[in-house]
């Protein structure tokens, strides 16, 4: 056992609270990894505030980089030193998992947001003996050292990103780029609306442009990520709506009343969900990102559906991770995917001060690093 440090949620804290905490030796289906670095999601600050079903005090983070310290002794594939990436976790043993399609597999939702072993335990503890849920996405990567489930674990290809813009490849960049190429396969020539212009709408825009769309519509009311939204391949950016008029009102005009062929929704409310369904043309196809909490409900013109119209949702990038972000590292080599120009870095310590950066809208992506100060 040794102690490591971690941001912990916690049910009578709003912030984050950064503990020292017992971590448990590697059992012999573990892994334990150094993280560097790990995504602030929005996903992570859902379960903070206590909307979606994971159990705290909890350790959460689920965008990492690091270093494998150790490895049990029935894992195969890694071993101390390797880089990895972590993502998400998997049973790797259903029908979804063996067709390509891990994140469908129908034990996410205990594997990913559980927050513990299979078994029901945990590996850390707190200073009064008390123990702390990790094992989040597999992974707990607010943590500097964290066991995890090898599923949840990716090699890092040959690459010479650093970590920092390496770990939100594990859930937001690929959720967006994913979802263009794989969930809706947008089409060379297509029109597209992207709706919330954060790190995974504008991994779809990023994504749009290598698939050829002809016109990629970006709304979002922060002008600082409209101007990147441009800078990524945007042709059209749509801020607050004038006077009376609404987003769907808005892109329709843009696109002289027929609306979009293919629309992303990465905002998690549900205005905003059924605007993404509101902006389709005949036969056009919605995908559904955003993490809202559970019970929420989406309404949407059920006459409208008739035309051809459909609405799908899609979890982190609807592909494997292992093959998705090698083609996604690929691209940015080409100088196609600069997905660096989204981040900002800051220690694990200032946390808190990231996750006030991102609702203010100051941070598209912030990351943590962890055994650090810079900040950038």
């Amino acid at each position: 056992m040794g102690t490591v440090s971690a941001a912990v949620s916690r049910p009578d804290r709003k912030k984050f609270s950064l503990e020292e905490l017992v971590l448990e030796e590697p059992r012999a289906d573990e892994v334990l990894v150094r993280f560097t670095a790990a995504g602030l999601c929005h996903t992570d600050l859902e379960v903070a505030a206590g909307n979606l079903p994971t159990p705290l005090p909890v350790v959460a983070g689920h965008e990492g980089a690091g270093v494998v310290e150790a490895a049990g002794s029935s894992v195969t594939g890694f071993r101390p030193g390797d880089r990895v990436l972590a993502s998400f976790s998997f049973c790797g043993r259903c029908r979804n998992c063996l067709r390509g399609l891990p994140a469908y597999c129908p034990h996410h939702f205990p594997l990913n947001f559980g927050a513990r072993r299979g078994d029901g335990s945990v590996g850390l503890r707190d200073a009064f003996g008390q123990p702390v849920g990790d094992h989040f996405f597999g992974q707990s990567s607010f943590a500097a050292q964290s066991l995890c489930r090898p599923s949840s674990l990716i090699p890092v290809p040959d690459t010479d990103l650093p970590d920092h813009v390496l770990a939100p490849l594990g859930c937001g960049i690929i959720t967006g780029a994913g979802a263009v190429w794989n969930s809706l396969r947008v089409t060379p020539g297509s029109t597209v609306a992207i709706l919330g212009a954060g790190s995974v709408g504008l991994s779809a825009v990023l994504a749009s442009v290598v698939a050829g769309a002809a016109r990629i519509i970006v709304s979002d009311p922060l002008p600082a990520r409209l101007e990147l939204a441009a800078r990524f391949g945007a042709t059209d950016l749509l801020g607050r709506p004038v006077g009376s008029a609404s987003i769907p009102e808005a892109i329709r005009e843009l696109t002289g009343g027929i609306g979009v062929d293919f629309s992303v929704e990465s905002t998690g409310i549900a205005d905003v969900m059924a605007d993404a369904v509101a902006v389709l043309a005949p036969l056009g196809a919605a995908s559904i990102l955003g993490v809202a909490p559970p019970g929420t409900e989406l309404c949407v013109n059920a006459f409208a559906l008739l035309e051809g119209r459909t609405v799908t949702g899609s979890i982190v990038g609807h592909q494997a991770p292992a093959v998705l972000i090698p083609r996604i590292l690929d691209l940015h080599r080409q100088g196609r995917f600069p997905a660096e120009l989204m981040v900002r870095t800051y220690p694990l310590s200032d946390i808190n001060t990231a996750v006030e950066d991102v609702r203010s809208g100051a941070a598209v992506k912030a990351v943590l690093i962890h055994g650090s100060s810079e900040r950038n």
